[in-house]
C-alpha cells in the first residue's frame, strides 16, 4: 500500500545495510532513496543511520524506528489476510525459519497438503541455525519458527513441542545396522559423520561426551545433513540425524536407521514457534494450526 512505501525504504536500507543495495531491491535510484532517507530524518530530528565507509547502520534511534516499522508492516499483512479471508479467498504469505532437518520430508509434506486446499497462499521457507530462526521472528522476515534444541529468546511463543530421539545412520550392510539401539561405545571404532558445532544435533553430542567418558571424534563434519544422511551408502561411516529428517515410514530408505541408547544421548526437543505477543496473519496462523496436530499425531 502506497502509504506504506516510506517505511517500507527504510526496512529495506536497514536489512540491506547499505543504500546502494537496498535502492537495487526496490527499483529506483541510490540519490532518490537516499534524498526520502534524509526527509525522513529531517522530520523526525534525529539521524536514523550512522554513514560508513561501505554501507550504515542503524543508530539508537533507529533500531527504535526500525521495530515499530517492522510491526505495523506486520499488522497491515495480517489485516491484508482478515480482508481476504471475509471474502472468503483464502491468501496470503507465509514465512518460515526452520532447522536443516525440515526441509527434505517434513515441511514439503505440509506445505503441499496445505497448499490443496489453499492454492492461493505463498510460502517461504529459509534455514536457520537455532539462533538466526529466533532472530528472524523478532525482526518480523519469519511468521513461524521450527527449530530443534534453540536458543530459547525471551520473546519465543512456543505453540508445540516434539520429542526427537538421536538415531544413527549408515549402510543397510554396516555390521551395526541390524541393532536394536547403539551405546555410543559401539560406534567409536568407526569412521563417523557430525553436523558442525551451531546444529542442535551436535550440541547433544557434545553435552554427552562432557558427562560421559567416551569419546568420539569426527572423521567428517559437514554443516550439509543431506550430505551426512547420503554418505554412509559410500563407506563404513556412522552419521546422525533426528527422525524428523529422515522419510516417515514406510519411505523407501537406501540406508538403516538405530536409534542411540537415550542413556548416552537424550533426546532433543524440535519447537515450534513464533514472535511472543504477535497476532499473525491468517494464512500462517491456520498454517501453525495444521503443524500442530501434525506433529502431535506423529510424534505425541
Amino acid at each position: 500500500m502506497r502509504h506504506l512505501l516510506p517505511l517500507r525504504y527504510l526496512d529495506a536500507v536497514a536489512r540491506a545495510g547499505s543504500i546502494r543495495r537496498a535502492a537495487e531491491t526496490l527499483a529506483i535510484t541510490s540519490t532518490a532513496l537516499n534524498r526520502r532517507l534524509l526527509a525522513m530524518e529531517e522530520e523526525l530530528g534525529v539521524a536514523l543511520f550512522e554513514r560508513l565507509p561501505r554501507g550504515v547502520r542503524l543508530t539508537t534511534a533507529g533500531e527504535l524506528v526500525i521495530q515499530h516499522i517492522r510491526s505495523q508492516l506486520s499488522d497491515m499483512e495480517r489485516v491484508k489476510s482478515q480482508i481476504a479471508d471475509l471474502s472468503g479467498v483464502r491468501r496470503g504469505h507465509v514465512a518460515i525459519a526452520c532447522s536443516q532437518a525440515l526441509l527434505p520430508y517434513f515441511l514439503p509434506e505440509e506445505i503441499a497438503r496445505y497448499r490443496r486446499a489453499h492454492a492461493a497462499v505463498t510460502f517461504g521457507v529459509h534455514r536457520r541455525d537455532r539462533a538466526a530462526a529466533e532472530a528472524a521472528l523478532a525482526d518480523h522476515s519469519a511468521d513461524l519458527a521450527l527449530v530443534f534444541e534453540p536458543v530459547r529468546m525471551g520473546g519465543f511463543q512456543t505453540l508445540a513441542v516434539a520429542r526427537q530421539p538421536v538415531h544413527a545412520v549408515m549402510a543397510p550392510d554396516h555390521p551395526l545396522a541390524t541393532a536394536s539401539s547403539l551405546r555410543l561405545a559401539d560406534v567409536m571404532n568407526y569412521p563417523l559423520g557430525f553436523p558442525t558445532a551451531v546444529y542442535g544435533v551436535r550440541h547433544l553430542f557434545d553435552l554427552a561426551m562432557l558427562r560421559g567418558s567416551v569419546r568420539l571424534s569426527p572423521t567428517i563434519e559437514s554443516d550439509s545433513f543431506e550430505f551426512l544422511r547420503n554418505y554412509p551408502c559410500h563407506e563404513r561411516l556412522v552419521s546422525f540425524q533426528i527422525p524428523i529428517g529422515l522419510p516417515p515410514p514406510p519411505g523407501n530408505r537406501d540406508f538403516a536407521v538405530v536409534p542411540v541408547d537415550e542413556r548416552d544421548v537424550p533426546a532433543g526437543t524440535l519447537y515450534l514457534g513464533q514472535l511472543r505477543g504477535r497476532t499473525l496473519p491468517v494464512a500462517a496462523a491456520r498454517f501453525a494450526d495444521q503443524l500442530v496436530k501434525t506433529l502431535e499425531q506423529r510424534f505425541g
